[in-house]
């Protein structure tokens, strides 16, 4: 038996020089993680990229494979997106497909893959009026967006960043455990939402 697949997405924000910790949390909990990041996520990350590999025993993508290619790594059974910066939140709501990840996580959507996202953003940013829309049209699309009490909360703008990494993989577990989560395709919400269990902060 197989371990289940977790594509861990994360883009440029400080909590990403975390991510082999996260890593190992993950596999701790019995995930196959496969690590896919932006391409400026990539850069901030360079010398590690080599060692982050080694850590999943996957390839670090951050770019399409040439038509034809086959797949490097298993399909997914879950997705979880963290750190997930302003841009990314953005481009993902409106369907930017212009890099690895957003294209990934757009095809999530539309497979009814169990798909998690924790935002990273100051609270300069957020007042923008794009990224309110953007949560809730992903949410409204079927992805858990753990943004505001019992998520990420907004930083002040140079001040530290207090990202709940626990929080984002104990979500995607739950998330990938759900017998409801095929539901989602009526309503955009998970079970225990209809069920009215606030679990994430915001229901």
């Amino acid at each position: 038996m197989r371990n289940r697949t977790l594509y861990l997405f994360s883009s440029a924000a400080p909590p990403v020089f975390d991510i082999a910790h996260a890593i190992e949390d993950a596999q701790a909990d019995g995930w196959d993680v496969c690590l896919g990041l932006t391409p400026t996520a990539a850069r901030w990350l360079g010398d590690s990229l080599d060692g982050l590999a080694v850590l999943t025993g996957h390839p670090v993508r951050w770019d399409y494979e040439l038509p034809g290619r086959p797949d490097p790594w298993p399909k997914a059974d879950a997705v979880l997106l963290a750190p997930a910066t302003f841009n990314t939140i953005n481009q993902w709501a409106l369907g930017l497909t212009g890099t690895f990840v957003v294209g990934v996580l757009a095809e999530s959507l539309g497979r009814r893959i169990p798909l998690v996202a924790m935002p990273c953003a100051n609270s300069d940013y957020v007042q923008h009026p794009a990224f309110e829309r953007s949560v809730e049209t992903l949410r409204a699309a079927g992805a858990t967006v753990l943004y505001g009490e019992g998520g990420f909360l907004p930083n002040q703008p140079g001040t530290p960043v207090v990202f709940p990494w626990e929080t984002a993989l104990r979500v995607v577990t739950a998330e990938a455990h759900d017998p409801d989560r095929g539901d989602r395709a009526d309503d955009g919400r998970s079970g225990r939402e209809r069920r009215g269990v606030s679990v994430y902060g915001y229901g």
